[in-house]
């Protein structure tokens, strides 16, 4: 994946499609991630691919790569479903996300051209000073951060583990808190701020604490329930 500029929509970083299947599942995923395609329901591939713009052999080809990534099942006769994690499943996710992205975060700090770092720190506090708690919006910048150091760290294998465990998530990182916001922007900026001026183990620390602050508020929530 190749740098992204800030305000971009897409979850990808500005890299070629190469075919019409992979573009539809590269949409695909970005409608589940924003939480436009629902979880735990059957889907009438009829319908998604009139919505979609697209032939069902494409599509059918796209639900295929979903299910083989884990991201979907296969229900009743035949039909696709996106498939939700549990709370567990989820916190097993963010475990390995502290884990990959700490290291990601390491690597980007002596590889990421400080301009492509002061970019990403200038969304965050335009991002910041909005005040948009809207669940587009807060995946827009998320993803502007950590998919842009996973793009800077210097392996593919990573990287791509990263973005299908970010896509896993999606179902709890659409209901974030607003009391998460501000202490979710400064730790990006944080963590953006090492990264710029190579200080590779507190960019390590930061994304780490950032994803460690991310589970505890999970966790307070579901308690509190």
């Amino acid at each position: 994946m190749t740098d992204k500029l800030p305000g971009s929509d897409s979850i990808f970083l500005d890299t070629p499609v190469p075919d019409l299947t992979e573009e539809t599942y590269r949409r695909l995923l970005e409608m589940i991630q924003l939480g436009r395609i629902p979880t735990n329901v059957p889907l009438q591939e009829r319908t998604l691919a009139s919505a979609m713009g697209v032939s069902r052999t494409p599509l059918r080809e796209a639900f295929s790569r979903l299910v083989g990534g884990g991201f979907a099942c296969r229900v009743g006769r035949g039909q696709l479903m996106i498939k939700e994690p549990t709370l567990r499943e989820y916190l097993e996710i963010l475990q390995l996300r502290i884990l990959l992205e700490g290291e990601a975060a390491y690597v980007a700090a002596g590889r990421m051209p400080p301009e492509q770092a002061d970019a990403v720190i200038a969304a965050l506090q335009a991002h910041r000073l909005a005040q948009d708690f809207s669940a587009v919006e807060n995946h827009r910048i998320d993803n502007l951060v950590h998919l842009t150091i996973a793009a800077h760290c210097g392996n593919a294998m990573l990287e791509s583990m990263i973005f299908d465990l970010r896509i896993k998530a999606r179902s709890f990182d659409q209901n974030g808190t607003v009391a998460r916001f501000e202490p979710g922007c400064q730790e990006h900026i944080a963590l953006m701020e090492r990264i710029r001026v190579g200080d590779a183990s507190g960019a390590r620390q930061s994304m780490e604490h950032h994803i460690t602050q991310a589970r505890a508020s999970i966790v307070a929530r579901f308690t509190a329930i």
